[in-house]
């Protein structure tokens, strides 16, 4: 089994080396590292640079203009040749320690999709931002209602997918917008989900965080518009 890691990166510079020396750790399955630059203006393409100069396993591809963690992950996706799709924010606020169980319901069970949950009670979770925490859970519970799932964290950034499901969707969205996107497209497509409880260690806007209030109503948008217009 070969996975595919997709690293999405805008403006990471304080944390895209120690994200990708974490990742090339992982050493239980042959995998490949792909780091999209959704055209960073910091440091970021020069420490990508050099982190392919050391390493065979890593790739890049660099958008020519920012057009948002959706069109990253899409590209990864599309250049992406791993059996199993792994995507790692590039951030700090996701531990890939936690690689070895979040694949395990693909090898011991029947899984087509893993979610890392926040909330299911990982090791550790750092505490803060209570106003996004009763968001994640609105979002959460409008998007299983029109699934009928009983997901606890919709929105988190540990999702997993075997390559030949992802693949098989036509994903649009650009922006965050491409978190309820893939739960509602795969869930139409009748695919086995699991979760995993995660640790989560998240940042503070001052630290980088991106995810606003504008956020929050795209992604109940999205829902309501893959659900019944898509």
């Amino acid at each position: 089994m070969k996975l595919s890691i997709i690293i999405p990166c805008y403006n990471e510079e304080k944390t895209l080396k120690k994200i990708v020396t974490k990742v090339m750790e992982f050493n239980s399955y042959k995998k490949e590292i792909i780091i999209i630059d959704d055209c960073s203006s910091d440091n970021s393409p020069k420490i990508i640079q050099d982190l392919l100069n050391n390493s065979d396993e890593i790739q890049s591809h660099r958008h020519i203009k920012n057009l948002g963690k959706g069109a990253a992950i899409k590209s990864g996706i599309e250049i992406s040749k791993g059996d199993i799709i792994i995507i790692q924010d590039a951030d700090l606020e996701y531990n890939p320690k936690e690689y070895d169980k979040l694949l395990k319901p693909f090898i011991e069970a029947d899984a087509d999709v893993v979610y890392g949950s926040r909330f299911l009670g990982g090791d550790y979770t750092r505490l803060h931002f209570f106003w996004h925490r009763i968001a994640n859970f609105l979002l959460t519970l409008f998007c299983n209602i029109f699934t009928n799932l009983n997901m606890t964290d919709m929105e988190t950034g540990y999702k997993l997918f075997k390559s030949s499901v992802i693949k098989s969707i036509n994903l649009k969205e650009n922006s965050f917008g491409i978190e309820p996107e893939i739960t509602i497209k795969l869930s139409k497509k009748n695919c086995i989900f699991y979760e995993v409880p995660i640790s989560y260690t998240g940042r503070s806007y001052e630290e980088g965080k991106k995810i606003t209030l504008k956020d929050a109503f795209s992604a109940i948008y999205c829902i309501l518009k893959y659900r019944f217009f898509d």
